[in-house]
């Protein structure tokens, strides 16, 4: 298992090296300046002169590359124009609410998908399975924010069940420890925050959630219909074992080797779908501040949001990769 964690580790670098590259010479193909192009015309001439040499932009390509790859495997993203912080600020103060999003979203969509998924592939051509898989293809085709807002109109506005923006209301927020509400709610063992956190995560979580869950339903069903086939699950059933620990105690595990496989994939479009998801529900996230820095037009804040995301996706990957060889030790050799 060692060899084959160091093997990861050691492929990890050459894609870390593309993801940057990749990055750079997208951003820079944009026309003019991160300068120009947000403070143009605000600011007198010499001044935009003066902050693009400090940031760099007068030096030749090469260089601004060179800079960029040694500032961004040292931690450091930038500055940008529009905000006194620095890009690593912004993501220490917003990154939190993102992650928590993404965690109760991928919960959500695992419960769901493993659940539908392995009861459709035991109850096969039944309604239940029937409806299984057409529940799977409206949630995946269903646009997020089309749905986050059906979510808004109908539990906020219509029932009044649960609030439709924000991670908390008003003075509701915990004490911040962390910048996780629901863990800081807990270790300062303030439940009526928790409540009213969990109140406000409900509805962005489930409406991010359910766009996974559709993948997964299917993906845990075409699996466990191939498992249950298998020749061991015969001799478990030959045994005389009970059926239900045929089912969870060895078909299931297999079946799951693929899904936590596509994981890693998943997570990237979950954080995609975590930008329409925040707008949406004004959710104060890493996503939100990339759109507004985005509709600033402030490529410098960008640019280091974006390679933040990219490394940590190449993070949850290798962390996948990794859960696999553990759960499936055939992946080793």
């Amino acid at each position: 298992m060692g060899r084959y964690v160091l093997q990861r580790l050691l492929l990890a670098i050459p894609m870390v090296f593309i993801l940057l590259t990749l990055l750079f010479l997208l951003l820079n193909a944009a026309p003019g300046d991160p300068v120009t192009a947000t403070l143009g015309g605000r600011l007198p001439p010499e001044e935009i002169a003066q902050r693009k040499e400090a940031l760099g932009l007068n030096d030749p390509l090469y260089v601004q590359y060179l800079n960029y790859m040694g500032n961004a495997l040292t931690g450091d993203f930038g500055n940008p124009v529009t905000d006194p912080r620095s890009v690593v600020q912004i993501v220490l103060d917003t990154a939190p609410a993102t992650i928590e999003l993404a965690l109760a979203a991928m919960l959500v969509a695992i419960l769901l998908g493993i659940t539908v998924g392995a009861l459709s592939g035991r109850l096969r051509d039944t309604p239940f399975d029937v409806g299984g898989r057409l529940f799977g293809i409206l949630i995946y085709a269903a646009p997020v924010f089309w749905t986050g807002l059906l979510a808004q109109l109908y539990f906020s506005v219509e029932l009044g069940w649960l609030p439709s923006q924000q991670r908390a209301g008003g003075f509701d927020a915990p004490e911040p420890i962390t910048g996780f509400y629901v863990l800081d709610s807990i270790i300062t063992w303030d439940m009526a925050a928790l409540g009213t956190v969990l109140a406000h995560l409900v509805l962005p979580a489930v409406t991010l959630g359910l766009l996974l869950g559709g993948v997964f339903i299917r993906l845990v069903r075409v699996n466990m219909l191939q498992t249950l086939r298998s020749d061991y699950v015969e001799a478990a059933r030959a045994r005389g074992l009970r059926e239900h620990v045929v089912l969870f105690r060895h078909a299931f595990k297999t079946a799951l080797i693929p899904i936590i496989t596509i994981m890693g994939l998943q997570f990237a479009m979950l954080i995609g779908n975590a930008v329409l998801t925040e707008h949406t529900f004004t959710w104060p996230g890493l996503a939100q501040a990339l759109v507004g820095f985005i509709g600033a037009r402030d490529y410098a804040a960008v640019q280091g949001i974006v390679t933040f995301i990219a490394l940590v996706i190449v993070g949850v990957s290798l962390l996948i990769d990794i859960l696999t060889g553990l759960v499936d030790p055939r992946v080793r050799y």
